[in-house]
């Protein structure tokens, strides 16, 4: 899927993915999918990853799945309260990947989810959250 141009400045400004090494791909509108591997810098104890982490990818995830419902009306979104499930660790060099979608779109307020699998296709960690869209402008975009 191409990029609208307010979802590449959210790749040029987002620091925090790059420093975590997340990269994602959006599917469709409202279902993005990230990835990242599990480094010794992402990790809280010997084998697995911080909660922090884990917290911060079903984030990503849900927030550009939002963002890409209302990027082509000029807004961006902000998280307003996400919830998090933690089913098992993710694991030190292994891959997780993340899977946004929808549950309901309002006129500013967005419902998501998002699961959290391993690269043995093993539930990680659900999430949920809702997103608040407002015009772009007001973010600095």
């Amino acid at each position: 899927m191409v990029k609208h141009p307010l979802v590449q400045k959210y790749i040029e400004h987002n620091a925090f993915g790059r420093l975590l090494g997340m990269e994602f791909e959006i599917q469709e509108p409202g279902v993005c999918i990230y990835s990242c591997s599990i480094s010794e810098e992402l990790t809280a104890t010997p084998r697995a990853a911080h909660g922090g982490f884990v917290a911060s990818i079903l984030d990503a995830a849900m927030g550009v799945g939002a963002l890409s419902l209302v990027c082509s009306n000029g807004q961006v979104v902000s998280t307003l309260e996400i919830k998090v499930s933690f089913l098992q660790p993710a694991l030190k060099n292994s891959t997780v990947y993340c899977t946004s979608k929808c549950l309901k779109k309002g006129a500013s307020i967005l419902f998501m989810e998002a699961e959290l699998v391993n690269d043995q296709n093993e539930i990680v960690a659900i999430g949920s959250g809702t997103f608040k869209s407002y015009s772009a402008e007001k973010a600095g975009y």
